[in-house]
């Protein structure tokens, strides 16, 4: 049997329910509010930025999105005047991927070729064509992620320290990627 309350017994258990979640969130906001004396303690207290002294920091040279592009753009520039469809990559001195450029027609596969072999010519500061020959001393050095020890990558330098690094790939040969990689460098200096 269903047990029904006055209307003066509803509105008073209501009101006492309405109550008890009002002081639940009064008391919840309440609790995390912070006095405007205490926020202005903290902020006081915080340490200050540590500084460092100069010898302790470096400065590198990078190169800009737009030496970068006009580097990609010579590169593919010169492939496409012999009719290769190539991919170029322009990584920084870290390695880091500033551009890349696939050309009309370039293959799948020439756009991560590209990044590898710009990546690995910035790394050891010198062609990846010269770098092949090193497998054949230390074979392990193709073990190394990242890395693709075929001609086709260039280093470029600022004061004989390198900057980035100018990959392309999807000619027929590691050499034709690499004069074409040189061609894009060329317009930097």
């Amino acid at each position: 049997m269903k047990k029904t309350l006055s209307r003066r017994a509803r509105l008073a258990t209501g009101g006492a329910v309405l109550a008890a979640v009002a002081a639940g969130t009064f008391g919840t906001v309440a609790a995390n509010a912070s006095p405007p004396e205490a926020a202005q303690d903290s902020a006081v207290s915080a340490a200050p930025a540590a500084a460092a002294g100069k010898r302790d920091t470096t400065t590198s040279t990078h190169l800009t999105i737009d030496a970068a592009t006009e580097a990609a753009r010579a590169a593919l520039k010169a492939a496409g005047k012999e009719g290769q469809r190539v991919t170029v990559a322009v990584v920084d001195r870290n390695g880091n991927t500033i551009l890349t450029m696939r050309g009309d027609g370039a293959g799948p596969q020439s756009y991560e070729s590209a990044e590898k072999k710009a990546y690995t010519a910035v790394s050891w500061n010198a062609p990846t064509s010269e770098l092949e020959g090193r497998l054949e001393n230390a074979p392990n050095l193709k073990d190394i992620p990242g890395t693709l020890f075929l001609g086709g990558g260039v280093p470029v330098t600022a004061g004989k320290a390198p900057i980035a690094g100018i990959g392309v790939a999807g000619a027929p040969s590691g050499t034709l990627d690499e004069k074409f990689a040189r061609a894009g460098a060329a317009v930097l200096n």
